[in-house]
């Protein structure tokens, strides 16, 4: 299989879909109304909610929703072979995932910039608000620590890729200062003046692994697991503007930059795909994903497919943040389809690579020896890279290497490959960080909106002691996670758990569709709601009695018995909504717009 024909047809579909379908969704379906006032108008503060230029919205959505899944997910998935993966790729994206996002998108809108767990309250009703906030927090306490496995495998010990990827925090400080005070308005020229920061830092690299006290700066696992922790904190607490818009709307150009760099390689290039289209494991006992084909394909691309993740950033961050509801087009659907691209990509890069190099890298040693194969070319690939490469689970590492092999062999390029290798790490950790970053905020959103409850002043977005307290809370519940796990034990976790958040925001979309009117376009939602939720229960069910439980990790299963069981309940609960609101529905022009609860809690 040529992967310059696969590159080319993912791109028109993907583009033909936006086209046509991301139409039909906007005039249709969500019937955005660009004269409707929108949260960043009626509760700016300059802290949460701020009216944002599209492009820099586009870039912070994009980079806080294109996190490790686009990326990690697509090459752990290699092991079934190039096609499976492809397939639901681009279907899922495109039929589901884009979907997903732009309906719950504009729902948090329409209701204020609220979280997934408070329009639930709202729309179906308060039982179904405390249920939906129980499963959202722990589904994303389990994803922020399943994302950051790959950053802990492709970081650790390595002083290099460290020092390139936490240089980017002060070139955000930078630029958001730049921006607030001294240049305000000029998005251009911050912009080139913080990616040629950021390419400073990368060139800057191997002198700094020569310096001595870069030991101080080669963690191992556990270190690093505490340092990704503390980076959460930060990036929850500080103003959004300090280091969360800049950071994630730079590294956004970045990986789009780079993304569209390996296509124009790939084109030049014209590597074959060398994994077979469907590999033996794909009846399980592979041993990178422990598990059969169907279900696990389905949760382990979740992002670039279909991820609800994507609804904590769709009622999080970015609907505090839009300007008008016609830009929900191109941020909600268009997004989820440039993710899909990358997501394509990241498949294209780990399947050009020799498959017993592939395991050789992706699996630990010990799973590699069992399986009898001898790798081909892992010997000059880490020769190229600067490092070895061998026994770096979780998928970075994969990527890199096979985007490093495509590049090498473009005339002029083959003498810069330790550069490019560890660009291609800073990249792929700039992906999982800003979705870290964006994801603890929101969890540190959805603990204040629980404990609001609990007692009102908790509740309160304005107050410092609350912002580090409840910031703190949440960045060490994954960070324990962090530590305490690995890739074989927390991603599949993290992809169950974060289909299960889909399943959830189906539901709450599917509702918000019947009380707008829109009762006729409900299987937009019902049948990819049908779909991952047939797909997803079967995993949790085959996690808990063929991964967790022989391993006796009663932590796991016990969390996956309380995921399953809390799904069941939001599902039966949603169903019951839907049917209550179908009696009740009301026409379009007759429906009024949810107005601002009473106990919402904006910050002076």
């Amino acid at each position: 299989m040529n992967s310059a024909f696969l590159v080319i047809a993912a791109a028109l579909i993907l583009v033909l879909a936006y086209r046509f379908l991301g139409a039909f969704m906007a005039a249709k379906v969500l019937a955005l109304d660009p004269t409707r006032r929108v949260p960043s108008e009626t509760h700016q503060d300059g802290r949460d909610y701020m009216p944002t230029n599209k492009w820099v919205l586009m870039g912070h959505h994009f980079a806080a929703i294109a996190g490790a899944g686009p990326l990690i997910g697509p090459v752990l998935a290699a092991q079934f072979g190039w096609l499976p993966g492809a397939l639901w790729i681009l279907i899922g994206a495109v039929l589901a995932g884009a979907v997903h996002d732009s309906v719950v998108l504009l729902a948090s809108v329409r209701h204020q910039g609220r979280s997934i767990a408070e329009i639930a309250r709202e729309i179906i009703g308060p039982r179904m608000g405390l249920v939906t906030s129980i499963a959202v927090l722990l589904i994303l306490v389990i994803a922020m620590a399943g994302l950051g496995i790959p950053v802990v495998n492709a970081l650790k010990e390595s002083p290099w890729g460290t020092f390139t990827v936490g240089f980017t925090i002060p070139v955000a400080f930078f630029v958001g200062l730049y921006l607030k005070f001294l240049r305000p308005g000029k998005i251009v020229e911050a912009t080139v003046i913080g990616m040629t920061l950021i390419l400073l830092g990368v060139a800057a690299g191997p002198y700094v692994k020569e310096l001595a006290w870069a030991h101080y700066i080669s963690l191992d696992e556990k270190t690093m697991s505490v340092v990704l922790a503390a980076y959460g904190f930060l990036a929850a607490a500080l103003p959004v503007w300090l280091l969360l818009l800049p950071r994630d709307y730079l590294s956004t150009y970045m990986k789009l930059g780079v993304i569209f760099a390996l296509a124009i390689g790939i084109l030049i290039v014209h590597p074959e795909i060398k994994m077979p289209a469907l590999t033996k494991f794909t009846a399980g006992g592979g041993p990178v994903i422990p598990g059969k084909l169907f279900p696990f394909l389905f949760v382990t691309i979740a992002c670039g497919a279909l991820s609800g993740f994507h609804a904590l950033i769709s009622s999080g961050t970015t609907p505090k943040l839009i300007r008008n509801e016609r830009d929900i087009l191109p941020i909600g659907y268009g997004a989820m389809l440039l993710e899909a691209f990358v997501a394509l990509m990241a498949l294209v890069s780990a399947t050009v690579l020799p498959m017993p190099d592939y395991f050789a890298i992706n699996a630990r040693p010990e799973a590699f020896a069992a399986l009898g194969m001898v790798p081909e070319q892992l010997a000059d690939l880490s020769k190229l890279a600067g490092e070895d490469l061998a026994g770096r689970p979780g998928g970075a590492v994969t990527l890199a290497a096979g985007m490093t092999w495509i590049f090498h062999k473009i005339p002029l390029l083959n003498r810069l490959m330790g550069f490019w290798y560890h660009f291609c790490i800073m990249f792929e950790a700039l992906f999982i960080l800003t979705t870290i970053d964006a994801g603890t905020r929101v969890g540190r959103y959805l603990l204040q909106d629980f404990a609001g409850h609990v007692w009102k002043p908790l509740g309160d977005k304005s107050r410092w002691g609350n912002i580090i307290v409840f910031s703190a809370l949440f960045s060490a519940a994954w960070g324990w996670l962090l530590y305490t796990g690995d890739v074989k034990t927390l991603w599949p976790l993290f992809g169950v758990a974060n289909q299960m958040l889909g399943i959830i925001a189906f539901g709450v979309g599917t509702a918000f569709l019947i009380r707008t009117g829109k009762a006729k376009y409900l299987w937009v939602t019902l049948v990819p709601m049908a779909f991952v939720l047939t797909t997803t229960l079967t995993a949790a069910v085959l996690n808990i009695t063929g991964n967790f439980l022989p391993k006796k990790n009663y932590l796991l299963a016990g969390i996956s018995v309380l995921l399953i069981l809390l799904v069941a309940a939001v599902t039966v609960e949603s169903i019951a909504a839907w049917v209550r609101l179908l009696r009740h529905r009301r026409t379009p022009e007759t429906a009024p717009a949810p107005d601002p609860l009473p106990d919402l809690d904006v910050p002076d």
